[in-house]
């Protein structure tokens, strides 16, 4: 069952009398347990492919379905809660708030919307388990290698049990063990979890991980 598909996705620019096209007639399908990269060199087209995955960005013409709704039909409240129930960011930097312990950086994501409560709590304690940052939970950023915070990254994407997880770009910083072990992690927790991700990189070390390689060139995708 596809979990997000592009239906023959185009997003175009204004730049004085020209037109961009970032996007050209753009279709694919990703399934629950599936993850997929997309590369292309910087300029393709990646990031705002990726950001209208993330209903940060409304396509110009075509159709993006998630869940079966068909997010251009979204009112703006309704976006907003599907960026947070249904989609999980992994982005280049950790993005961590300093001030909050390992543990905090997830249950703030509950917080956001609610509550939090013990079920919250011990659900977050599982992720860090299996992400073997059990003994890190009291830590702050700070105290943390680049490896562990892009861990804690991952847990908090997870954390409202999304059923689509992008990466943006998730090894830039890391060197070659620490982003094999981040985008392993990832593989792993999409397939036990049976999520749909999208991961878009330069780093073509880490391909061995995805089940489907897609190019972007030109604003074009196909399958690598």
């Amino acid at each position: 069952m596809s979990i997000i598909q592009f239906n023959h996705v185009s997003k175009t620019y204004k730049q004085g009398e020209n037109e961009v096209v970032a996007l050209n007639d753009v279709s694919l399908a990703v399934e629950q347990g599936e993850f997929v990269a997309v590369i292309g060199p910087s300029g393709s087209g990646k990031s705002t492919f990726l950001s209208i995955a993330g209903a940060l960005l409304q396509a110009s013409t075509g159709d993006v379905i998630l869940n079966g709704k068909n997010i251009k039909e979204m009112k703006p409240k309704e976006l907003s809660k599907v960026r947070h129930e249904e989609i999980g960011f992994i982005l280049q930097t950790s993005n961590l708030i300093p001030y909050l312990t390992v543990l905090d950086q997830l249950l703030v994501v509950k917080k956001m919307s609610g509550k939090v409560t013990g079920a919250h709590k011990e659900y977050a304690t599982e992720l860090l388990q299996e992400l073997g940052l059990e003994k890190k939970r009291k830590k702050f950023p700070e105290q943390l290698s680049g490896g562990e915070k892009q861990r804690t990254a991952i847990a908090r994407a997870f954390m409202n049990n999304p059923s689509v997880i992008l990466a943006d770009e998730p090894t830039a910083s890391l060197d070659t063990e620490k982003a094999h072990e981040v985008v392993r992690l990832i593989a792993k927790e999409v397939k036990s979890r049976n999520k749909a991700a999208i991961m878009v990189t330069h780093d073509e070390r880490m391909l061995e991980y995805c089940d489907k390689v897609y190019r972007m060139e030109d604003g074009k995708l196909s399958l690598v």
